[in-house]
């Protein structure tokens, strides 16, 4: 969430990189704003005029009561009664200007640094690296979808008939591969300095509104209602709740937590001919890396996560690209992200495996998370990052695709130990 009192400092930055952003509603969303704050604290400076002269008037009461000055005493409750009756008013007034203005803001995506490019989708995002080589495959190559029937891996109509469409059931190597990944990606992240997390699978409204997820997706996460329970559409929403309403010390900076879990998210309205098979689920595996920094450091950090996902893509020997998304690409709450994707040799065509995000202090508001300063200052909001490290779906359909040879499939290397076996 913005911070009010940069908006009100910023109003002509803020629109400006909020069109930059494609937000429709910029204009009329920050006038709004801005009128409900002045009536905020307009009905606050009377709410605090009338309290104030209230408590003089009971002051006044006990004096003329006790100069027998019964009349005039009389007439100074009668005054501080309906004072009390108007402060009240005043009171849920100033309650409904305040969650009103709450409720504008949360609408308000994060603006975008000044590094991001203009553009209105994904066709204006900018490449800003390529690596590995793109593999030349046999000529009866088939696309993992066809590949996981052939060797009976991954099974979507077992998966149809347990849960529904976009739930695929991993089998016999199928599963370990999927196994070995998670493991591989854990141990690398461990080994970068992130402390691994294991977190609950379902978040209270407020964890979903601390990290940007509420209100802007709330038709795409599932909703327990019994218990107004989320299950989580990444492990970014538990485990960055994890410094919800923190203090940390500058020296405790920067705070690294790695997680695996399941993610679960409805995708509804987004099924297609190009969203076939692991391209798309409604629950997947996903490593997720968080980390909580100063704010001087965080683009630092941006890319030493980039180039830590990076690492995880050669040590695969997948051939990948990184893009910058433009204003019109960039998530909700994100200040600046990188997606990362990697090349499906059998769908020839790229396919996002990872973004990681710079969110400034658009999270932290949210949450809460402050740091002191060793300066002995007035506590300040860090800044929040997070990335996929990795996202398993794409990985392993790019695995399984690229690796495919006649005689089978080849595992990467890297992932051998893990596995127990070197091809499928």
């Amino acid at each position: 969430m913005l911070q009010l009192i940069y908006i009100k400092d910023n109003k002509d930055t803020v629109l400006t990189r909020l069109r930059k952003k494609k937000f429709a509603k910029a204009e009329e969303t920050v006038e709004k704003v801005l009128s409900l704050d002045e009536e905020r604290r307009s009905t606050q400076l009377q709410l605090d005029n009338l309290l104030a002269e209230a408590n003089s008037t009971a002051r006044q009461i006990g004096q003329l009561m006790k100069e027998g000055k019964k009349e005039e005493a009389e007439q100074a409750k009668a005054a501080a009664a309906g004072a009390k009756t108007k402060s009240k008013e005043l009171g849920e007034k100033l309650s409904e200007t305040e969650n009103e203005l709450t409720r504008l803001l949360y609408t308000i995506p994060n603006i975008p640094h000044g590094r991001v490019p203009e553009g209105n989708g994904a066709d204006d995002n900018e490449v800003v690296e390529e690596g590995g080589t793109i593999p030349v495959l046999h000529a009866n190559a088939q696309p993992h979808w066809e590949l996981i029937k052939t060797y009976d891996i991954i099974d979507f109509d077992l998966g149809n008939k347990i849960s529904g469409a976009g739930f695929p059931v991993y089998k016999g190597k199928g599963a370990r591969l999927q196994r070995a990944l998670i493991n591989f990606f854990l141990d690398e992240a461990i080994a970068a300095g992130y402390t691994e997390i294991q977190p609950p699978l379902l978040v209270n409204e407020e964890s979903g509104y601390a990290t940007g997820q509420l209100p802007d997706k709330d038709g795409q996460m599932y909703h327990a209602t019994a218990d107004n329970l989320y299950l989580i559409p990444t492990a970014e929403v538990p485990v960055t709740n994890i410094l919800r309403d923190v203090i940390l010390k500058e020296n405790d900076l920067p705070v690294k937590y790695a997680a695996y879990t399941p993610c679960f998210r409805r995708e509804a309205g987004s099924w297609g001919a190009h969203v076939r098979g692991l391209n798309r689920l409604h629950q997947f595996d996903k490593i997720e890396i968080v980390q909580a920094t100063h704010p001087d450091k965080s683009y630092e950090v941006l890319e030493e996560m980039r180039r830590h996902i990076t690492g995880l893509l050669k040590k695969l020997k997948l051939p990948y690209r990184i893009l910058n998304l433009c204003g019109g690409d960039l998530g909700f709450t994100s200040a600046f992200t990188y997606d990362l994707e990697v090349w499906s040799a059998a769908q020839q065509r790229w396919l996002e495996v990872s973004s990681v995000s710079n969110f400034e202090t658009y999270q932290s508001n949210r949450l809460k998370l402050r740091y002191k300063p060793n300066e002995g200052k007035s506590t300040q909001l860090a800044h929040t990052l997070n990335g996929s490290a990795l996202a398993l779906p794409r990985i392993l359909a790019s695995i399984l695709e690229n690796n495919q040879t006649e005689e089978g499939i080849s595992i990467p290397e890297v992932l051998q130990p893990y596995c127990g076996f070197d091809r499928i």
